[in-house]
């Protein structure tokens, strides 16, 4: 096996390894995935947040996130992982799926999906990749590629 493709199998494993660890509500497992270096502070955007910089910031905005979310699931696609180096992106599609707070002890609360696109940025440290970026963004327009609906207005008349 080559090093190149060694490389992008640990990204993507520590790549999904974050997801989890945010699904488990785990925040020991999210401080030992982030980057801990002073020459190169870590950054966050989640969807309709403004950046955030720094550890502590970082690290404070997704326990607050996984205190205030009763349930949370990621199913990622179209995951591209590119390694050069000791730095590493992976883009990806976060199908979210996720539940508020139950109006009756011990139920469900009323799940939501959505749809966020990611970009994770990683850095070799020592044999691990540490997270250094996240950055989602909502997906709020239908892909190019997708079908068309009858009103989508294609110059035909219906019949």
């Amino acid at each position: 096996m080559s090093a190149a493709r060694t490389d992008n199998e640990r990204v993507e494993l520590a790549n999904t390894a974050l997801y989890e660890a945010v699904e488990r509500g785990d925040t020991a497992a999210m401080g030992e995935m982030w980057l801990d270096d002073a020459d190169a502070e870590v950054s966050c955007v989640h969807p309709g947040w403004p950046v955030l910089r720094g550890r502590g910031e970082v690290l404070r905005s997704y326990a607050l996130i996984m205190a205030s979310t009763d349930y949370i699931q990621f199913f990622l696609t179209d995951v591209e992982v590119s390694v050069a180096g000791d730095t590493a992106l992976v883009t990806c599609t976060e199908n979210i799926l996720s539940g508020g707070p139950a109006e009756t002890e011990g139920e469900l609360g009323p799940l939501v999906g959505q749809l966020v696109v990611a970009t994770n940025a990683f850095r070799r440290v020592g044999e691990e990749w540490k997270v250094w970026s996240h950055h989602g963004s909502p997906v709020l327009a239908g892909r190019e590629d997708e079908e068309e609906g009858p009103e989508a207005g294609d110059g035909e008349a219906a019949g």
